[in-house]
């Protein structure tokens, strides 16, 4: 089980490493957006298999925190935690509404969903390494 949980932790790690990559990019914000929400719900499902040995098959990081905060208190910012799975969807297709309230997220708000992405995967990261 471990195997599988430390093979979920590197792949969260890998959408972390590119997301820092394409920030140098101002015309890449949203697949920042996608790359955070893709390391998180990794992150997030790694606990789960821990916990429970299962693979829950959503996408929602509120439901899947629902779920994660049974094992584990996170320090989450929940602004910049809710604008991460709000705009998943929108961060992988054109939308005539725009991805948040004023469009395309900004240079600063994607810095910001890396360091909450990466607060929420070296936490996890850490508690598995630590229930192992």
């Amino acid at each position: 089980m471990k195997q599988l949980v430390d093979e979920w932790l590197r792949f969260a790690e890998k959408d972390l490493k590119t997301a820092e990559l394409i920030l140098t990019d101002p015309d890449l914000t949203n697949n920042v957006t996608f790359h955070c929400h893709q390391c998180v719900e990794k992150s997030f499902k790694a606990l789960i298999i821990l916990k429970t040995n299962e693979i829950p098959k959503i996408h929602n990081l509120i439901k899947l925190y629902g779920t994660v905060r049974n094992y584990l208190k996170l320090d989450i910012n929940m602004e910049t935690f809710k604008m991460i799975n709000e705009t998943y969807i929108e961060a992988r297709y054109p939308s005539d509404l725009g991805l948040l309230p004023d469009g395309m997220p900004s240079y600063e708000d994607a810095y910001d969903f890396i360091i909450e992405a990466r607060n929420i995967y070296e936490r996890i990261k850490r508690e598995t390494a630590e229930l192992a």
